[in-house]
């Protein structure tokens, strides 16, 4: 029986992929093990395989006393990733990124085992940076990353996406928000970790926006707004796992960040969108990069955060609801498919390769 180690976490865009995988690589007979952080959102998404914790640290681009700890931080996770390769003893590591990737890819490195990195973002984050010189092949999505990746180790894969994405039923959707089958919907979310700027460009302006849609919004954990409970046509989740398939065959239109694997749901589900990438202010960039490559290929409208107000966001809503259909046309005409086969099939072949 082969085993694979899968790690990645911080946000809920690096575990996701994983969702994906775990079934279909259960069901080709692979033990399977993650090692993630102790507190990332990564331990709360993986359910029913083993889960191991190892210490991480972040390299931020301010400066800040943790700085100088993490580091060490980084050494003693590399250090528990080797003690666990060691007893684990798995045949290859798939990581997706996120700071915790780092020491389980430099152990894994160092004991010879094949990592196979995967990068959905266009241009790969710092994480994913630090560990190519570990990574025998990286997996993009973005035929526009091949510009960032050693053409010896790239394959264009597309993302992972969870066979249940497919089997989302729209009047258990609709029946989970209290909605009705006669008015549109529109799905509006901030990423897993929630968008203050969406949410309350959103609630801003939710009287005129809810004149035209019924609006399900997925406000992050800890931003509900209970005097909002009971509004018409509004229904709040700060988080939404399994019934996510649902809320997304009910919706018409989706307000969203533009995440990589986001961005992918909506292209495979063929869901007309408006995207809200975060601003340079607050991330490197690599969301303005992802929705670019999007509009261009006219799967989706664009709004900048630095142009988010609500009069601004119930302006654009109402431009990309009249611009669905051409979206939708585009998106049927699109190559990029479900990228779970490609990556099993190379977790097939480099857990054959021989340790180095």
């Amino acid at each position: 029986m082969p085993t694979v180690i899968l790690t990645g976490g911080g946000t809920a865009g690096h575990v996701t992929p994983h969702l994906a995988l775990v079934p279909r690589l259960k069901q080709c007979g692979w033990a399977i093990h993650y090692i993630g952080s102790r507190d990332g959102i990564e331990r709360s998404l993986i359910r029913d395989i083993p889960y191991s914790a190892v210490a991480t640290g972040k390299l931020r681009r301010y400066f800040d006393l943790q700085n100088f700890i993490d580091p060490l931080k980084v050494v003693w996770g590399t250090l528990q990733a080797w003690v666990l390769l060691g007893r684990i003893q798995p045949d290859v590591v798939f990581s997706k990124g996120g700071f915790v990737s780092v020491p389980v890819a430099l152990a894994a490195s160092i004991r010879g085992v094949p990592v196979i990195l995967h990068e959905s973002d266009m241009t790969p984050g710092l994480a994913n940076r630090l560990v190519m010189p570990f990574a025998r092949r990286i997996c993009v999505t973005f035929p526009e990353t091949a510009a960032h990746v050693p053409a010896g180790k790239l394959t264009i894969t597309g993302t992972p996406l969870r066979d249940e994405l497919f089997a989302g039923d729209r009047k258990k959707g609709l029946a989970l928000c209290e909605f009705n089958k006669e008015r549109p919907v529109l799905l509006v979310m901030g990423g897993s970790l929630g968008s203050a700027a969406l949410n309350d460009a959103l609630r801003g302006k939710l009287h005129a926006i809810t004149e035209n849609f019924q609006v399900v919004h997925l406000c992050g954990k800890g931003n509900g707004d209970t005097a909002l409970n009971e509004y018409p046509g509004y229904k709040q989740f700060e988080y939404v796992h399994d019934d996510m398939p649902h809320l997304l065959a009910a919706a018409d239109l989706v307000v969203s960040r533009a995440g990589a694997n986001s961005l992918f749901e909506l292209l495979a589900l063929r869901k007309p969108n408006l995207l809200v990438p975060l601003s340079m202010q607050s991330s490197r960039g690599d969301q303005i990069a992802n929705a670019a490559s999007f509009a261009k290929q006219g799967f989706s409208r664009v709004l900048p955060e630095e142009r988010l107000t609500p009069d601004m966001l119930n302006i654009e809503i109402a431009e990309a609801w009249q611009q669905r259909a051409n979206m939708v046309k585009a998106m049927t005409t699109s190559p990029v498919t479900n990228g779970t086969t490609t990556i099993l099939n190379l977790l097939n072949e480099y857990a054959k390769e021989p340790a180095q």
